[in-house]
């Protein structure tokens, strides 16, 4: 999976030409942040995968890039103008588009034909060369062509270009949004899987080929391949096929380090280099070994190489028997390794040999163990996280209507109040039929609409599933006042010290407001023409609408 990851933005931004684009080169990211970005590949989101893809390769640009990110879908649900310029394309902001992905929001409809124009205007592409990459994993969806865009991007460009990565696209699908980056020039890559884009990357993201020489003085015959590396776990362990791995190649520095990368290559891998010395890295999972080779002419070599590697599975699990959790964050901390890696749901991957530290987190539910892998070793591991599961929702009145409203915030604490009276908050969400994850344990559900809020104690047990309502013992008050500056709500009755209660208020000419039962005083402000008031009397699971004039 993290192979997949790593190779999304990788492929786009090299059909982009942005690793090699000098600075007045200037592109535009184009991401699809609509709802099905939920959808899943192998068991993870796809939004996620689309953001650890950024992650990983945004580091790998150079900092005079002038990239930019822009999204659709991401603000609004159903709305075919919910199309932003995030990252505005500039050199360094690979940190900022990075950002803006992680944060970002996946809810809306897919006008991906608008989002591309608003792109290349953005990037002036009737002036100069523009590059935009659209990401979308569905198809248009605002009554737009993305051929006939195409076409006319093609005409009025100077040097306009637009690249389309069909993300878990079916072929039938593919074919109509392949013509938007065929019409201007561009390629289209199908990624339906990692298989798929490996495939995508070996036809298009190979390195340049060099500039013709002179033609040398005649050398002696060269077979057909002169480097066929083989890859092993273990010493002594049978070689690897079609493992997924890569080949990294590059010309060795006069201290023997690391210099100009040649070309990266994949799994059972045969070419032929020219003499000379080479320092190349071999990769699988988290993995990693490298070596020097000397080539000379006329010869042929054979390398193995040791990665000195096993394979841990991890299978994370609410509880002991209960069904793998695919959206289960595994954490692995492994030898060598710069920083933790992240993966989701069943996880398996090459790891160097040694101790791995691993954590799985299931909601607010964690379990951390310690493996030792040995070399050539393979490690099954069921991880329990210990949690059970609740659903949340809150009702208008005893044996009313649910709560059906994305403002219904949910806060979850611990059911122990300290010593000053309040309670920790564990968690928090929002909308009916909030999922919660948590240890075992005494609970309180506190449910807010607007002005009115429910407490429901629960208790979980961990492999148990359950619900929680709050009633709020509220109804819906709807306001109008014409012609009115500002409405305010107050409780009906007076404190010892005759003030009232404020309820809430709106700098508008209507306002409505879930509110505990009870009765209550408005106020609107006409301007001109006064203050005025009014009355109602709120009732539990009803609405009440009041007239102020």
């Amino acid at each position: 999976m993290k192979a997949f990851t790593r190779g999304i933005l990788t492929s786009v931004l090299m059909l982009a030409g942005v690793a090699g684009a000098s600075a007045a080169d200037r592109a535009i990211i184009v991401l699809d942040a609509s709802g099905s970005m939920w959808g899943q590949i192998d068991g993870k989101p796809k939004l996620e995968i689309a953001r650890q893809a950024l992650r990983s390769v945004l580091t790998t640009i150079p900092a005079d890039t002038e990239l930019g990110l822009m999204a659709y879908g991401h603000r609004e649900k159903g709305s075919c103008s919910d199309i932003e310029l995030v990252v505005p394309p500039a050199s360094g902001s690979a940190s900022a588009i990075t950002a803006a992905a992680d944060s970002m929001k996946f809810l809306g409809k897919t006008p991906l034909s608008a989002a591309v124009k608003q792109a290349a205007e953005d990037l002036r592409y009737t002036e100069d060369k523009a590059t935009v990459i659209l990401i979308t994993d569905g198809l248009e969806t605002c009554n737009a062509d993305p051929c006939a865009l195409g076409k006319e991007l093609e005409q009025s460009g100077v040097d306009f270009t637009a690249h389309v990565v069909g993300f878990g696209l079916t072929a039938e699908e593919g074919r109509q949004v392949a013509c938007l980056a065929e019409n201007t020039g561009g390629k289209y890559i199908q990624a339906t899987d990692a298989k798929g884009l490996e495939d995508a990357l070996v036809q298009t993201v190979a390195a340049p080929a060099p500039a013709p020489e002179p033609a040398p003085a005649p050398e002696p015959a060269k077979p057909e391949f002169n480097f066929v590396p083989e890859l092993a776990l273990a010493e002594g362990g049978a070689p690897l096929k079609d493992a997924g791995n890569a080949w990294e190649i590059y010309k060795a520095n006069a201290d023997g380090t690391k210099g100009e990368r040649i070309t990266t290559e994949y799994s059972n891998y045969k070419g032929s280099l020219e003499a000379g010395d080479y320092v190349i890295r071999a990769t699988l999972g988290e993995a990693a070994v490298e070596q020097p080779l000397e080539v000379e002419a006329g010869q042929a070599y054979k390398p193995l190489f040791v990665l000195n590697a096993g394979t841990l599975i991890v299978r994370p699990r609410p509880s002991d028997g209960g069904d793998i959790n695919t959206g289960a964050a595994v954490v692995l901390d492994f030898p060598g390794g710069d920083h933790p890696a992240t993966y989701y749901g069943e996880t398996k991957v090459v790891l160097p040999a040694g101790e791995t530290k691993v954590k799985v987190t299931i909601g607010q539910g964690e379990a951390n163990e310690t493996i030792q892998l040995a070399a050539g070793q393979t490690v099954e591991k069921d991880i329990v996280a210990g949690v059970g599961r609740v659903v949340v929702n809150a009702l208008y009145a005893q044996g009313g209507d649910k709560v059906d409203a994305g403002g219904l915030d949910v806060r979850i604490y611990k059911a122990k109040k300290k010593i000053d009276g309040t309670r920790d908050q564990v968690t928090y969400g929002y909308g009916p039929d909030n999922k919660f994850d948590l240890p075992a344990g005494d609970y309180v559900a506190v449910a807010r609409m607007d002005q009115a809020e429910a407490e429901q104690p629960f208790n979980v047990r961990v492999g148990e599933a359950g619900d929680v309502t709050a009633v709020l013992r509220a109804g819906v008050l709807a306001i109008e006042a014409p012609g009115a500056k500002e409405i305010r709500v107050y409780a009906a009755k007076k404190d010892i010290q005759g003030n009232r209660k404020d309820f809430g208020y709106a700098y508008d000419q209507k306002h409505q407001a879930t509110l505990p039962e009870g009765d209550y005083v408005v106020e609107a402000d006409l301007g001109d023409a006064g203050k005025k008031e009014g009355s109602a009397s709120v009732k539990a699971g009803e609405r009440t609408e009041l007239t102020v004039q």
